[in-house]
């Protein structure tokens, strides 16, 4: 049996500013954007080639202090190109780095090593790692 991880949510303030974020900057799929009533909303949005949605809203969706997720992870085969793209939308992010030692060859030397972080508006701590090819 497979078991697939869908929908991470994420705490927001301000819904529309992060949709905004997320949508425009960041380049996510507004999957959809829903209203319960006057108190509830969610929206969900998909990165490109995700299998993942993030879930941000009012009313329904699980209470956590705003910006209290750390540690969210993209994954990307090319870092330099995603790294640049974020700062094309005006995304802070910081440098890129390495952070260990590749356990084998690989033909680019950020494979499996090579991230740079970000955060949205409400502090949500973002990790982007580049794996080109597993195996």
């Amino acid at each position: 049996m497979n078991w697939t991880l869908e929908v991470v949510v994420v705490p927001v303030t301000n819904v529309d500013r992060a949709r905004d974020f997320y949508a425009r900057q960041l380049g996510f799929a507004v999957d959809h954007d829903t209203r319960i009533g006057d108190e509830a909303r969610i929206v969900q949005l998909t990165p490109p080639g995700s299998g993942c949605s993030v879930v941000i809203g009012t009313g329904t969706v699980p209470r956590m202090p705003p910006g209290s997720l750390k540690g969210l992870q993209l994954v990307v085969p090319d870092l330099r190109r995603a790294h640049a793209e974020l700062i094309a939308r005006g995304v802070p992010v910081s440098d890129i780095q390495v952070i260990g030692e590749n356990p084998r060859p690989v033909p680019d030397p950020l494979d499996n090593v090579g991230f740079f972080f970000f955060e949205d508006p409400d502090g949500n701590g973002w990790a982007v790692q580049q794996i080109s090819s597993r195996g």
